[in-house]
């Protein structure tokens, strides 16, 4: 089957902001904090029933695609030729995108999964000793935060695939549709600008 470079950036740039609003909109909908009900020596919390923790699910499952297909356009072999990975490598910008785009899908992927845990556990694990327990939600910001990596991470995995075919064009020698720099004339030019008049 094959993939149009254009399709798969498409596909890349729909999960990173997939996971980007899913993101933002869990950090908006996080309740601030529970009620709490006092009860004999244990304080018992009450949430509010709020899309929270499927909203951050969600927006890591968008991630988990966003970073699959990022890698995917790497190593997909466009126009069924496939460049090897030594040939790839050798453009030292690929290299260094690679790794931010890599590093911010893992740190955007862990936050916002430390997120989501962190509050689904406060609303399964909702009963505390003491009667002075406040009845905390996940901390302000991590879901919005995680959200910015995700998009981070995203157009990082965009940057990686225009990095991709600019390094495959190198191996493949390929022409330039547009040409070579320097070849306009001026011969060139002066009749461009005569047809225009």
């Amino acid at each position: 089957m094959a993939f149009k470079t254009s399709t798969i950036a498409l596909s890349i740039a729909l999960f990173g902001a997939l996971s980007f609003i899913f993101g933002i909109i869990a950090e908006n909908k996080k309740p601030a904090a529970g009620i709490p009900i006092p009860g004999h020596d244990v304080t018992i919390c009450k949430f509010p029933s709020d899309p929270t923790v499927a909203l951050g699910s969600i927006s890591t499952v968008a991630l988990v695609f966003c970073t699959a297909l990022g890698f995917f356009s790497i190593f997909y072999s466009y126009k069924g030729q496939s460049v090897p990975r030594d040939a790839l490598f050798q453009s030292t910008t690929l290299v260094v995108f690679l790794g931010i785009a890599v590093g911010m899908s893992v740190l955007g992927g862990l936050l916002m999964l430390w997120a989501t845990i962190s509050e689904s556990l406060h609303r399964i694990d909702n009963v505390h000793h003491g009667l002075d327990y406040k009845c905390p939600t996940a901390k302000t910001g991590l879901f919005g935060g995680a959200a910015f990596l995700c998009l981070d991470a995203a157009l990082f995995w965009l940057i990686c695939q225009m990095l991709t075919l600019n390094a495959r064009a190198d191996y493949l020698e390929e022409d330039d549709p547009k040409g070579q720099y320097g070849q306009v004339l001026a011969t060139d030019y002066d009749a461009n600008v005569r047809a225009k008049v």
